[in-house]
């Protein structure tokens, strides 16, 4: 069977599974592997640590997949599980306070984001090679307030919409929208001076509209 790809195919997978075939089970979650990791790692700061949140959560969804109702989109409920994975584990380990989603400290240093953002789609990846634009985008990114950084990564890196990012997160879509905005000024705050050493030339260096 190839990889899971929308909802009808999803509920189909998902009752084969349950049905028996818990082979199948592999390619149903394999489309939520990275975003289980994006969220963690963000989390929790601790790149073996998000590791092992991912196993956990991949584990609970499995032994939990007959309480799935499709009321939501399937990946919206795996990071539900993964965000209350990351989030037990900070109150457990006592290393984050358990309000730290919603300080608001511009000021404070962004956390460790392991991925190689090399592909964001709403940079010009023209205007620098490929590795270097990913190296500054990470610096960009890790330099977020956390409240900040979890949305960029979301709705900009994994292409969640307004809707299911509110839902990963528990706060409103008009919240999404604000840290969004915010994150977004942030960045292009930080980027624009050292992608336009790169493009003196070019004009608009962002094309955020949404």
């Amino acid at each position: 069977m190839g990889m899971v790809s929308n909802p009808a195919s999803e509920a189909e997978c998902i009752r084969r599974i349950l049905a028996g075939e818990r082979h199948l089970f592999h390619e149903l979650i394999r489309p939520c592997e990275r975003p289980i990791y994006f969220l963690l790692s963000s989390l929790l700061r601790n790149d073996t640590e998000a590791e092992d949140a991912a196993q956990e959560t991949v584990i609970k969804v499995f032994r939990n997949l007959h309480l799935f109702r499709g009321d939501s989109q399937f990946r919206t409920w795996v990071l539900s599980i993964a965000r209350n994975e990351g989030l037990g584990r900070l109150r457990k380990n006592e290393t984050r306070r358990e309000d730290s989603l919603d300080a608001l400290t511009d000021g404070e240093a962004g956390d460790f984001t392991p991925a190689i953002l090399t592909s964001w789609r709403e940079v010009p990846t023209e205007t620098l090679e490929r590795q270097e634009l990913g190296s500054l985008l990470r610096k960009a990114i890790e330099a977020l307030p956390e409240i900040y950084r979890n949305v960029v990564l979301l709705r900009d890196i994994e292409e969640m919409d307004v809707r299911e990012t509110a839902a990963v997160l528990g706060i409103s879509e008009g919240a999404v929208k604000v840290r969004l905005h915010r994150a977004r000024a942030l960045l292009q705050r930080d980027l624009a001076p050292k992608l336009k050493a790169f493009a003196p030339k070019r004009g608009k260096l962002f094309g955020w509209a949404r």
